[in-house]
């Protein structure tokens, strides 16, 4: 009788073996798809283990981000909304729309508004948003602080209701809509049951598993230079991303100058004028790209010290932040649960 079940054993133990060695060998044959392509105004680039190409469903979910978040498309949710809609359809758009604008609150309590998706009309001012270039006046700035604030925003996710407490709200979703999409095709590709995979739209990036050399996904940190034409592209860093979301925000390329003076393009809602912290560059990894990305505007936002207050806060972020220190010389600070590419 004990020889026999040791031989049951030894049986099934041999019938593993075989199983996991087949299974190996059918992971390491299924091709990795490569697709890439324009959306929300940028480049996406995204690498998964799979036997069948994704692209045309992978460009279906993308297209519904656009048509709940994107202001430049008239028919999308967050533009009908800022013409005074108030009623959320309960479509997968209408799901997506809440889920952003309730992350985007909550993350703007975070950090003390910080961040804020009533921003735009202020972004759009310092000639931003349409690039007109025309300093505004203290006056006018005034002006239309009175229409800014995540605090007029009230969202009833049970009744699908969003009401504004003021008239001329206008919501922008830009500043975490890149790594949502980014968060949205991942999920796409982990319902496949595709297990390997690098998601990157705009420079915000979810990664899973192991890349086609078989070893963990590394992701550059791009070095801020004063390179407008985006041509720069000389790494700072790399770190190793596995099973996490990174996303990067910077001044170092999107400013212009007027009257000799140098205005960055990230601008506190607070103030209503353009940050003049010492950041130049806030990477961010968490749990999820859109909360990456609304964090790293974020810091931009609130300057060194206070990225370091949130990060004490919220132990599930990890941050790497590039600054000008006193003597005006690149300096760096990373988390110290960073693992860094050596």
């Amino acid at each position: 009788m004990k020889n026999k079940k040791r031989y049951l054993q030894m049986l099934f133990l041999l019938f593993l073996i075989i199983g996991t060695v087949i299974i190996i060998r059918q992971q390491r044959s299924t091709p990795y798809q490569k697709d890439s392509g324009f959306v929300f105004g940028t480049v996406y680039n995204i690498t998964y283990q799979s036997s069948s190409n994704l692209k045309n469903e992978i460009e279906a979910e993308l297209k519904k981000v656009d048509n709940a978040l994107s202001m430049f498309n008239q028919q999308s949710i967050i533009s009908k909304v800022n013409q005074g809609a108030t009623t959320i359809p309960q479509t997968d758009e209408g799901r997506m729309f809440e889920e952003v604008v309730s992350m985007a609150l909550n993350i703007s309590k975070e950090t003390e508004g910080a961040f804020d998706i009533t921003v735009a009309p202020l972004v759009n001012a310092w000639g931003f948003g349409f690039k007109q270039g025309i300093t505004p006046t203290p006056q006018q700035i005034d002006s239309i602080r009175q229409y800014i604030g995540y605090e007029n925003i009230k969202l009833d996710s049970h009744k699908h209701v969003l009401n504004t407490l003021k008239a001329n709200i206008q919501l922008d979703c830009s500043a975490i809509a890149k790594g949502y999409g980014s968060d949205v095709v991942a999920r796409l590709l982990r319902r496949k049951d595709i297990k390997n995979f690098m998601v990157e739209i705009g420079g915000e990036v979810v990664t899973s598993g192991i890349s086609e050399k078989r070893i963990p996904w590394r992701i550059g940190v791009t070095k801020p230079t004063d390179d407008t034409l985006n041509v720069n592209h000389e790494l700072q860093t790399v770190l190793n991303v596995t099973d996490r979301s990174m996303a990067t925000s910077g001044n170092y390329r999107n400013f212009y100058y007027k009257g000799g003076k140098k205005y960055a393009h990230t601008i506190d809602p607070k103030t209503g004028r353009p940050v003049q912290h010492n950041i130049l560059s806030a990477t961010v990894l968490a749990n999820d790209c859109a909360t990456a990305d609304a964090y790293a505007t974020s810091f931009m936002v609130m300057g060194l010290d206070g990225a370091k207050r949130i990060l004490d806060k919220h132990s599930e972020l990890m941050a790497y932040l590039i600054y000008t220190d006193k003597q005006g010389n690149y300096a760096v600070w990373y988390s110290p649960s960073l693992k860094m590419e050596e």
